[in-house]
C-alpha cells in the first residue's frame, strides 16, 4: 500500500514540482492550500486557480484550509506588535512553527498522510535540519524554530536541487505547470504587498516626529516616527552637522526617540537569547551562528541556562536587532534557534 503525502501548495513552482516528483516516487499525494489572510484582490482565488491545473493534471485531491483566525494571532497581530515595541519581527519563522508545521502538520495527520512535504529548500534525516545544496535558496533558517517532534513527518523534495533544475522540472510537464513557471516568486511575507508601514500603520500612527538621540543622550536631530527604523538603518532621519554616515542604533518606543551613532556604534559581541528551541541536549558548545537570515555565519560559544543562551562571538557582528532570531549551525547541521533578546 502506497504512503500518503500531504503537500502543503502555494500555487507556486516549488510546491508544485514538489507534488509531482513525489507522485513520480510511489506516493499517494494529496495537497493542501493554507488560507492564511482575508486579501480581497484576488490572491487566493488566482494560487486556488494554478492548484487546481497542477491537481487535474497530476489526478490528486487537494483541500482548502482555512487557517486565518490562527494566522491572525498567532503571526500578524505578533508581527504588528512587535514593531509597536521597537523590536524587529521574523513573521516566517513563527508561521513555520505555529502554522505550516503545527496547525497544517495536524490537518496532515488527521487524514492519514504518513509525511507532510513542502517545497522549501532545506534538509532533514527526522533529527535534525541541515542547509539545503543550493546555499542561495537555502531557508534552513527559517525552520529553526519548528518543534523537534514535528521533524519525522516533514519531508523536502527539493533540497539536493537548484532553482533551474526546478524550473526544468516545470517546462517538461503539461501546460499546467508552464504557466507556473511563468509565474513571478511569492514575495518574502505572504500579507505585506509592500512595505511593512503600510501594514503597521492601520494600527497606529507611525508619523509622529522625534527626537534623534546620540548616545549619551543629547538631542542632535529629528526623526518622523520610530516606527519607520530598525538597527542598522541610515537614512531617513538628520543629524545636524554630520560629516560621516550615522545608523540607528536603539529605538525608544516609551518616548519616541531614536539612538543613532557612527557605524563602530553598532558593532556587538554577545548576543542574549530566549525562547530556545534546541535540537541537542547541551548546555554549553561551540559553534557558528546566523543571527540574520542573510548574514554570514559567525564562529562563536554559546552557555544556556534557565531557557535563557549566551552568546559569546568570536568576531564582532553589525546591526544585530532585538526580535530576530539566532539560529545555530554546526557544519549544515542546525543544532537549535533562540530569539533574540539583547546585545552588547
Amino acid at each position: 500500500m502506497k504512503k500518503k503525502v500531504m503537500v502543503g501548495m502555494s500555487g507556486g513552482i516549488d510546491s508544485s514540482v514538489t507534488a509531482y516528483m513525489l507522485q513520480e516516487d510511489g506516493y499517494e499525494v494529496e495537497g493542501v492550500y493554507l488560507k492564511l489572510h482575508n486579501r480581497t484582490d484576488g490572491y487566493h482565488e488566482k494560487n486556488i486557480g494554478y492548484i487546481e491545473d497542477v491537481a487535474k493534471f497530476l489526478n490528486i485531491k487537494y483541500h482548502i484550509l482555512d487557517l486565518a483566525d490562527k494566522f491572525t494571532q498567532e503571526v500578524y497581530d505578533y508581527f504588528v506588535d512587535s514593531y509597536l515595541e521597537g523590536t524587529t519581527p521574523n513573521p516566517c519563522v513563527k508561521c513555520n512553527r505555529q502554522i505550516k508545521f503545527g496547525a497544517m502538520l495536524d490537518f496532515a495527520k488527521e487524514h492519514g498522510a504518513s509525511y507532510l512535504a513542502t517545497g522549501h529548500y532545506a534538509k532533514t534525516d527526522g533529527e535534525f535540519f541541515y542547509e539545503a545544496d543550493d546555499k542561495t535558496k537555502d531557508q534552513s533558517y527559517f525552520l529553526s524554530q519548528v518543534e523537534k517532534e514535528a521533524l519525522p513527518y516533514m519531508m523536502f523534495p527539493l533540497s539536493r536541487y537548484k532553482k533551474e533544475d526546478i524550473i526544468k522540472f516545470g517546462e517538461k510537464l503539461d501546460k499546467a505547470y508552464k504557466k507556473i513557471t511563468e509565474k513571478s516568486e511569492s514575495q518574502e511575507i505572504c500579507f505585506v504587498e509592500t512595505v511593512y508601514t503600510d501594514v503597521v500603520k492601520k494600527h497606529a500612527n507611525i508619523d509622529i516626529p522625534g527626537k534623534v538621540l546620540d548616545e549619551e543622550g543629547n538631542i542632535v536631530g529629528e526623526h518622523k516616527g520610530y516606527m519607520h527604523y530598525t538597527i542598522g538603518k541610515r537614512r531617513g532621519f538628520t543629524v545636524h552637522g554630520a560629516h560621516e554616515p550615522h545608523f540607528v542604533t536603539k529605538l525608544n518606543p516609551q518616548n519616541n526617540t531614536i539612538v543613532v551613532g557612527k557605524k563602530e556604534a553598532l558593532e556587538i559581541n554577545e548576543v542574549k537569547i530566549e525562547n530556545l528551541n534546541m535540537y541537542i541536549k547541551d548546555l554549553e558548545f561551540e559553534c557558528t551562528v546566523k543571527l540574520r537570515y542573510r548574514s554570514k555565519s559567525t564562529p562563536c560559544s554559546v552557555k544556556i541556562a534557565d531557557n535563557i543562551g549566551v552568546i559569546t562571538l568570536k568576531e564582532a557582528a553589525f546591526g544585530v536587532a532585538a526580535g530576530q532570531l539566532a539560529v545555530f549551525y554546526q557544519n549544515e547541521k542546525v543544532i537549535g534557534s533562540g530569539w533574540i533578546k539583547s546585545t552588547k
